[in-house]
């Protein structure tokens, strides 16, 4: 029995902030020369991105009695138990509102799911997210529950990959997938240009889709073949490490070389005939990322637009980014029965995780 997509929900924090103001907040930091100042404008303006979603209202300039990042115009270097405890606090209300939209949208009733699979890179606690969805959600206490946790951009894919398998282990099986990327908690006021681009395009987000074995009744993606590639370099280029003020991010120019190096064979590895691909669902790490794969792969402009527009009213969402995409895919009229869908991410390896979709529309 094929395991599919049935739904999709996601989820955004209240504050929204343009691209243009954290881009001159970022550039007023203390000890930025006039070198630092033009690569952090270089980088926010070419980065695609109009406004990103974050939890922490005082990078909007707003009033909020929660993590202190902000003294005037003065960015703040928290603990990284700070902004732990800031992920605690504000992820578990996340994790829910998508996967409240995504079970509404399944025609499931909360106590039919039987196995729940979460996903972040950005805090850690336990009782975790997986424990908190259960209870905050009123889900049956026998509900198995997985995290997968610190896989980065790519973890949709294998969350998918493991609701699939569960499904085709047990067809009765309902399995909520549930995403959520605080990446805001740990942006750094380094000058050195691998956080500079880091905080250029990194936002928060959640997404959450409910798999279960395909029902004509019920329209979706079913999820046909997974497969993953680790390229032969790159495990200096994306990395992700605990510091001791917040995650530190590695991303060197190198990563949207090595992916529009090694991109199509690896394409034409794991999805086979690409040239019958209907829709791709790209992640966008960064628009230099998306502007590798059109161009490696040999698409037209429109074939990543999907991609580019979540980037540019979101950023990169790390792992949520993806099932916005798909959700869109998933709602767009121009996306009939039988079109195939391509999805691809990219994480810290330099690891390739792709999916092969198909779109199913509901008969009535």
């Amino acid at each position: 029995m094929t395991a599919r997509i049935v739904s999709i929900g996601t989820a955004l924090p209240e504050t929204r902030v343009t691209q243009s103001a954290l881009r001159d907040l970022f550039a007023a930091q203390p000890g930025f020369d006039r070198k630092a100042q033009r690569l952090v404008g270089a980088a926010f303006d070419a980065a695609a991105i109009d406004t990103r979603h974050v939890v922490l209202p005082q990078l909007a300039g707003a009033a909020d009695d929660g993590l202190a990042v902000r003294d005037g115009d003065t960015l703040l270097m928290p603990s990284t138990g700070a902004r732990n405890d800031e992920y605690r606090r504000t992820a578990p209300g996340l994790f829910a509102a998508a996967s409240r939209a995504a079970i509404e949208g399944s025609g499931y009733d909360t106590e039919a799911v039987t196995h729940v699979v979460t996903v972040s890179c950005t805090g850690m606690f336990a009782p975790g997210p997986d424990y908190h969805l259960v209870r905050d959600l009123g889900l049956m206490p026998s509900v198995e529950r997985y995290h997968l946790g610190f896989i980065g951009c790519a973890a949709a894919i294998p969350a998918l990959r493991l609701a699939a398998r569960i499904v085709g282990d047990d067809p009765a099986a309902i399995v909520l997938v549930a995403c959520t990327e605080l990446c805001s908690l740990h942006w750094q006021t380094s000058s050195h240009p691998d956080q500079i681009v880091a905080a250029s395009v990194f936002a928060d987000g959640a997404g959450a889709a409910i798999v279960a074995s395909g029902d004509p009744s019920r329209g979706g993606l079913d999820l046909d073949g997974f497969a993953t590639h680790v390229t032969d370099e790159g495990e200096k280029d994306m990395a992700w490490t605990v510091g001791d003020s917040g995650f530190e991010m590695t991303l060197t120019p190198e990563v949207p070389r090595i992916i529009g190096r090694e991109i199509s064979a690896i394409a034409a590895d794991v999805l086979g005939d690409t040239a019958s691909v209907d829709a791709w669902a790209v992640h966008p790490g960064g628009r230099s990322i998306l502007d590798r794969v059109e161009s490696a792969l040999g698409l037209d402009a429109a074939a990543l637009a999907p991609s580019r527009e979540v980037l540019r009213a979101h950023g990169n969402m790390s792992s949520a980014t993806l099932l916005f995409i798909l959700r869109d895919l998933l709602a767009d009229a121009a996306r009939v029965e039988g079109d195939r869908v391509a999805a691809l991410a990219f994480g810290p390896g330099l690891t390739v995780e792709a999916a092969d979709l198909t779109v199913r529309r509901a008969t009535t």
